[in-house]
């Protein structure tokens, strides 16, 4: 007899990590993708999900715990989207990252590769970032259990509930960003609830406090920008002042008006309320302005050790012209330009293009040139009689990779080598088997980014093949 959803699996023994940071079992001749366990667990699992291949379960009863588990850290562990393996070992964690690389590689990629290198780990595993977004909601999400007990809902600042746009759960401690963040949110939290601000209500699209964006450099200093969701900003003045009067550490205070159906604010002008409108950051010996609205690498530390990564592996010559792909705001260009002839630099956002030429400058940095357009439409020949052929590309796509186009030009380049970097393993594979026509695979270097969870990043050396 066929079983219906949901059923209760009894002492399952998981058997490894599958993607998106849920881990895998076998039971009847199917695979089941199992949430908050641990290879080596033995466990009680519920299905809830069954498909005709596969089936998706969630941890009822851990019977044994496996070697490779940990305690986790925070309270909102299980209940929060992010730092989905605080429950295993950070060494256990490394090593399944590197697998995940080889894995993608070889069998989404279909690519004969070296052994990749040693994976670079993070040397701070909490409050590493240097960026965090909280969301206001008029009512918090209650677990079943706060159900239970009849707690009546109040306003929330925290984040969303996976899976639940409308949902926000309220957070009181989160170890991904320095203490002062907690202090901060907890700061505004309170203020709003005595003063009687209105919190957002996402689906009436409804409320003044809508987001906050908080930005810190390695100095110790704070950007807040506050996303109010009622074109009034005088209601939220008040809180504004008294936020920047207990936290002196704030240099760079900004509000945003965002009345739209979404929550983006690239398209939104930014006003300055207090200090001044960027931080700083140094990176190796360069310094680079971080706006409300800049990209920049939310782990600052391992930046760092991805541009040292880039830079030896690129191995760049003085007399060699050098054209970084999605530039983004510039850090990887001016990190190199000091050892090329030229950089170009090439980006699809004029915001950050505008960063760009602003960091550059900032560095008295002479040979680079930045372009922004549609990347397929501006890294064409037209460009190469410009600035001449590339002799290394270095190349930073988001995670769908890059266009079609893009591969072409990067075929017919003529560049002896291409620095490919990359935040999904698998969207690269995909774009390095077309490259391997025309390029071998030289060197693999993954770097954890982002302790406790399953993201990767991923550097891979190209060389051209000899005709």
């Amino acid at each position: 007899m066929k079983k219906r959803t949901p059923y209760l699996i009894e002492g399952i023994s998981i058997a490894d990590f599958a993607a998106e940071g849920v881990s895998v079992a076998r039971y009847d001749g199917k695979v089941i993708f199992v949430k908050s366990v641990v290879p080596g667990d033995v466990a009680d699992i519920e299905v809830y999900r069954e498909k005709k291949n596969y089936a998706e379960a969630s941890l009822v009863r851990l019977i044994h715990p496996s070697a490779k588990r940990t305690q986790p850290f925070c309270l909102h562990f299980g209940q929060c989207g992010g730092c989905k393996w605080q429950h295993v070992l950070y060494n256990e964690q490394l090593l399944f990252k590197q697998k995940q690389v080889t894995e993608q590689l070889v069998h989404v990629g279909k690519l004969d590769i070296l052994t990749p290198r040693p994976i670079m780990s993070s040397a701070k595993t909490t409050h590493y970032r240097n960026k965090l977004e909280f969301s206001f909601s008029h009512k918090k999400w209650l677990t079943q259990e706060e159900m239970l007990q009849g707690v009546i809902p109040q306003p929330a600042l925290g984040f969303h509930v996976p899976g639940r746009f409308d949902k926000i759960l309220d957070i009181q401690s989160c170890y991904l960003q320095d203490e002062l963040s907690n202090q901060m949110r907890n700061f505004i939290r309170t203020y709003a609830i005595t003063h009687q601000l209105s919190f957002y209500d996402i689906r009436q699209q409804e409320g003044l406090l809508r987001n906050v964006i908080f930005r810190n450099n390695r100095r110790g200093e704070w950007m807040i920008v506050l996303i109010l969701g009622v074109d009034i900003p005088d209601m939220a003045i008040d809180m504004m002042k008294s936020l920047a009067d207990a936290f002196p550490q704030i240099v760079s205070l900004h509000y945003v008006l965002n009345t739209k159906k979404n929550d983006s604010i690239h398209d939104l002008p930014v006003h300055l309320y207090k200090g001044m409108p960027f931080l700083t950051e140094m990176i190796d010996n360069l310094t680079f302005q971080i706006r409300p609205k800049s990209f920049f690498q939310t782990n600052t530390l391992q930046a760092e050790l991805l541009y040292q990564a880039v830079s030896n592996l690129a191995d760049i010559r003085n007399d060699e012209t050098v054209y970084d792909l999605y530039t983004g705001t510039g850090t990887i260009a001016c990190y190199v330009a000091r050892r090329a002839k030229h950089v170009v630099g090439v980006e699809y956002v004029q915001d950050a293009i505008d960063d760009a030429c602003e960091n550059a400058k900032l560095n008295g940095i002479a040979n680079i040139s930045f372009y922004a357009g549609d990347m397929k439409d501006v890294f064409t020949p037209t460009l190469f009689e410009k600035h001449g052929k590339p002799d290394v590309v270095i190349t930073d796509p988001p995670r769908a990779g890059m266009h079609a186009g893009v591969i072409h030009i990067l075929n017919q380049s003529g560049a002896s080598r291409i620095v490919y970097v990359s935040c999904n393993p698998a969207t690269q594979a995909r774009d390095l088997s077309f490259l391997t026509q025309y390029y071998h695979i030289e060197a693999v270097q993954p770097v954890d980014m982002f302790p406790h969870s399953h993201h990767v990043e991923n550097i891979v050396l190209l060389t051209k093949k000899l005709k």
